[in-house]
């Protein structure tokens, strides 16, 4: 079977997954190979992404690398098993990977919890806040890639309206007072965000200047659930575009920043009144 010249990033992961496995039972690839009876550069095929493997191929992986982590195992089977063609296919392309590693990521998680400290998070943005985000890039973007980033987001969006996956957001108090288009545009975006967090499946908290010191790092990052602990994945931004993390000690990491970050932030009632007070303060400024 041909090998792929780009493996999505849910195939990445299985492979990464794959190779962790077998350094965990401390095999080398051609040790495992032998074992296995395939080459050694088809296990590196395999730990690439770049190789596909059937859900029982994988539990013969797992069994030579004595493996026991059942719960593990079936969630990276039923990963081997995926075959469907999802929404953000269409744009590929036309945008380039981070743009669909993210959809990616957001579209099979459990659960998805964001920070943001320099704008609101995207899965949260109005259209025109959203749209001056985009116009503010160096060097500036043409306007039909600044309309095909805008659609891409909004469909995104679909998720956190839709219900699907459980959303949490941790916003920055600096989040909620940058402008990127003047204060008609955040003042929309701050009624908007108080709307959302009315919404069942979606939690809103405001993280606010006055706490004594930020629990975790200053990027913006998004933690996003998988089937099992050992699959979850933390997508950071860079400037160059975003950083993914899943090494155990990662996860644990921010697991633990997680939970200091809700032990500041307000609560959700309280946070929707902060939001308000924001957003009458700016009105008042600029009615």
């Amino acid at each position: 079977m041909p090998g792929r010249h780009n493996p999505t990033l849910r195939q990445r992961r299985l492979g990464a997954e794959l190779r962790r496995m077998r350094e965990q039972a401390g095999l080398g690839g051609s040790e495992l190979a032998r074992t296995l009876s395939v080459s050694a550069a088809h296990v590196t095929q395999l730990e690439t992404g770049k190789s596909s493997v059937s859900s029982d191929r994988l539990r013969t992986f797992a069994a030579a690398c004595g493996c026991t982590n059942q719960p593990l195992i079936n969630a990276l089977a039923e990963m081997a098993a995926e075959r469907t063609r999802n929404w953000w296919d269409e744009y590929r392309g036309t945008l380039g990977a981070a743009f669909l590693d993210v959809a990616e990521l957001e579209g099979y998680a459990e659960g998805i919890t964001t920070y943001t400290i320099t704008f609101i998070p995207g899965l949260l943005q109005t259209k025109s806040y959203a749209t001056s985000v985009f116009n503010r890039a160096i060097p500036p973007l043409p306007q039909h890639e600044v309309d095909t980033r805008l659609a891409f987001r909004l469909r995104r969006q679909d998720l956190v309206r839709s219900g699907k996956s459980g959303y949490s957001a941790f916003i920055h108090e600096a989040a909620l007072r940058m402008q990127f288009s003047g204060p008609t545009v955040l003042s929309e975006q701050l009624g908007s965000l108080v709307k959302d967090s009315d919404s069942p499946s979606i939690t809103v908290r405001v993280v606010p200047f006055e706490i004594e010191s930020l629990p975790g790092p200053s990027e913006n990052f998004t933690y996003a659930r998988g089937p099992v602990p050992e699959l979850d994945t933390i997508q950071m931004d860079v400037s160059y575009g975003h950083l993914l993390l899943d090494a155990p000690t990662q996860l644990a990491n921010y697991r633990e920043i997680l939970t200091r970050m809700a032990s500041v932030a307000l609560t959700e009632e309280d946070s929707r009144e902060f939001i308000l007070s924001i957003k009458k303060e700016i009105e008042g400024r600029n009615g």
